[in-house]
């Protein structure tokens, strides 16, 4: 072999060797793009977020935010072209809808049988899992309640006396899941003719339906009405920042949902999609949700919160999800039709 021949092959060797490394290289730094709704308040979203891109440098997540009943109806108009790999931080009313609606793919997460199973599907496997639970919280203002001589309410049926017209925001449940919340544990506790019965006396005293679950409270923080009707997430945040809230606990029981995650069928990603189930579902994971909620999907984390009663689990409505997604749309109809005027632009 001559010494041409000898430095050509040395020389395609080497080439050959530098295209393998390149591409290794390329391989290594090749990420796979999850694209996930969420109805997560972004300061909530934002550690969550980071701590599953340091234990998953290879995935890169892209959230697409708003509103539960916004996120819901997105996920429902694109149902024939599905732009969601995975759906998290919604509420499981909504999920079980869309699983309904057959666009969730079952799966139990690893660990999975370490969580509270009430909390999931009750599928096996799920086509959703639970992470936290949030619950109805009224936000009262003593100082603006002071200036006008409000009683401060201790039940929803306090909330529907004349004596406080024009002096509460809520959310709007067609946009807000604290809204749809409030509606459905309003029609369970009080039966379906008293429930509107209900709320026909509440909206007298309502000035507005927001579009968020949270701005209630934060308006009734920043002293712009008395009375916000808000989860308690919210309210806790609220008054820790230092406004003059008291939070109230419905004495006939409290609406709540769950904060759920699961996977979009159509997704082409399953792996990279089952890799962030897992880490939602995980201790680590479970200990970050414990500083925001009070309620949390892995046993034995939960914090105990001084602005949340020790009785508060028990304050719970009975929820049935099946049901609540079921009868969602003529729920919303029907409150639209008497309350709709009233709701706050977006």
């Amino acid at each position: 072999m001559n010494s041409s021949l000898r430095r050509a092959m040395r020389a395609a060797a080497a080439l050959a060797a530098g295209l393998v490394c390149a591409a290794q290289a390329g391989h290594a730094l090749a990420k796979t793009t999850l694209t996930v709704y969420t109805a997560w308040e972004v300061e909530v979203m934002r550690p969550y977020a980071e701590a599953f891109q340091k234990a998953n440098p290879d995935i890169e997540i892209k959230y697409v935010r708003d509103s539960t009943g916004v996120v819901t109806a997105k996920v429902l108009a694109e149902k024939a072209n599905p732009q969601a790999d995975v759906i998290a931080g919604l509420a499981a009313s909504s999920l079980e809808l869309i699983k309904q609606e057959g666009l969730l793919t079952p799966y139990a997460p690893k660990g999975f049988e370490q969580l509270t199973r009430a909390y999931s599907d009750k599928a096996n496997p799920p086509s959703w899992v639970g992470l936290d639970v949030w619950g109805a919280t009224v936000c009262f203002n003593t100082v603006e309640a002071a200036k006008r001589n409000l009683p401060k309410p201790t039940s929803w049926e306090d909330l529907a006396k004349p004596v406080y017209k024009g002096m509460i925001v809520m959310p709007n449940p067609a946009t807000s899941g604290t809204g749809f919340l409030d509606v459905t544990a309003w029609l369970q506790m009080f039966g379906k003719e008293g429930g509107w019965k209900y709320m026909d006396a509440l909206d007298k005293n309502i000035v507005k339906y927001t579009h968020s679950g949270s701005k209630p409270c934060r308006d009734a923080g920043a002293g712009e009405y008395p009375i916000g009707i808000s989860f308690e997430f919210n309210a806790h945040r609220t008054k820790a920042a230092g406004a003059p809230i008291d939070l109230v606990f419905p004495k006939e029981g409290l609406g709540y949902d769950i904060e759920a995650a699961g996977i979009v069928k159509t997704t082409r990603k399953l792996d990279a999609a089952k890799r962030y189930m897992d880490w939602l579902v995980s201790k680590e994971a479970n200990q970050m949700y414990a500083k925001d909620w009070a309620i949390v999907a892995y046993p034995g984390v939960a914090k105990k919160f001084e602005t949340i009663p020790e009785n508060y689990p028990d304050l719970l409505v009975k929820n049935d999800f099946t049901e609540i997604a079921k009868s969602r749309e003529s729920v919303l109809t029907e409150w639209q039709k008497r309350y709709g005027a009233k709701s706050e632009k977006k």
